[in-house]
């Protein structure tokens, strides 16, 4: 009995060299062809991707990489799978990568750089071909552990000027600008911020109303409501309820994100409180649902469809050590008017 065939008779499992036999080829250009290399007659790709087929193969990536000495592996973190906003861009993610080879492997961090840390350590120890990362806040011996394993790395949803860090993302802190901007146009005076969970994206958000408000005159600390818990939409009507009976003559409110502010409209219809009549409403991200609201809510339109696919692309020129003009990509972002302002 030969060798490869006592192997997979112990381990029940199909080998390369099984697809080769069965096709009539050798175990290179089996792997070659089922690569989708160039150079391989058509015919002879057929022959082996029926015969991988008929077998049940499913290739080993640790194999092939460990034969290549190249990785397919590329991490994503981001903080919640809960948060819709992440789930567009890991979608956008997995699209953009798969059709090159590369197999995107989700790690959540919960918003804690401890996680991300120990995330990162189990990831990075198995040399894996490019890491995707949220933001840029992260313990330094995380900042290090990235620095030193060599691998491509590009920061999602944020943006730095700093040189050689990659990233793709808009500023945080101009779009909570503009949104505060946009409701002191409409006439509001004391124009509250409501936020939770606390991450540092909400928080370059607040410093956004914060610079907007100050130039304008109208700052006042107390119109602030910041919740550490965790986001949602029954926590948006509770802190409304919260705001209107602490803070009375608030005449607008911008909650740091959509499921906040879904929550503080239908607290809003249940209290009899007309929007935009006696208090106006603004979110940001524009979730869906967002303009199916009564009223439809005026909220930030964030790319992050397009994060996704541009930081994928820019993780793949990297990974193929092409240059790149630029190591920052500014996708920008929508302020979207509705009735609810």
């Amino acid at each position: 009995m030969k060798k490869n065939e006592t192997k997979r008779r112990s381990s029940g499992r199909t080998t390369l060299s099984d697809v080769a036999k069965a096709a009539g080829v050798s175990p290179i250009t089996a792997s070659r062809a089922l690569r989708g290399e160039r150079g391989v007659a058509q015919d002879l790709v057929q022959r082996v991707k029926d015969a991988a087929q008929q077998l049940g193969y499913v290739p080993d990536p640790a194999a092939r990489a460990l034969a290549s000495q190249r990785s397919v592996q590329v991490p994503v973190l981001v903080p919640l799978l809960s948060n819709a906003l992440f789930v567009d861009v890991l979608e956008s993610v997995h699209r953009t990568l798969l059709p090159e080879g590369y197999q995107a492997l989700i790690g959540v961090t919960h918003y804690d750089p401890q996680e991300e840390e120990q995330l990162l350590r189990t990831y990075l120890a198995h040399r894996p071909a490019g890491l995707l990362v949220t933001g840029f806040d992260r313990t330094e011996a995380a900042r290090q552990l990235i620095a030193a394993s060599g691998v491509p790395c590009v920061h999602l949803m944020e943006m730095t000027p700093a040189p050689g860090v990659f990233c793709v993302g808009f500023s945080q802190q101009d779009a909570g600008h503009a949104m505060t901007a946009h409701l002191l146009a409409r006439g509001y005076q004391n124009i509250a911020f409501v936020a939770a969970q606390l991450d540092p994206r909400t928080m370059q958000r607040a410093e956004g109303y914060r610079r907007c408000l100050r130039e304008a005159g109208h700052y006042a600390p107390r119109l602030e409501l910041l919740s550490p818990q965790p986001s949602s939409m029954r926590l948006g009507g509770e802190l409304l309820e919260e705001l209107l009976r602490t803070r009375p003559g608030v005449d607008a409110v911008f909650f740091c994100n959509d499921d906040l502010a879904q929550g503080g409209l239908l607290a809003a219809q249940r209290l009899g409180i007309s929007v935009p009549g006696q208090i106006a409403i603004a979110g940001f991200n524009d979730l869906a649902g967002s303009d199916q609201m009564l009223p439809p809510l005026t909220t930030v339109r964030t790319p992050r469809s397009a994060v996704g696919e541009a930081s994928a692309r820019m993780l793949l020129a990297l990974m193929r050590g092409e240059a790149l003009e630029r190591n920052s990509v500014d996708l920008g972002f929508e302020l979207t008017v509705r009735e609810s302002t």
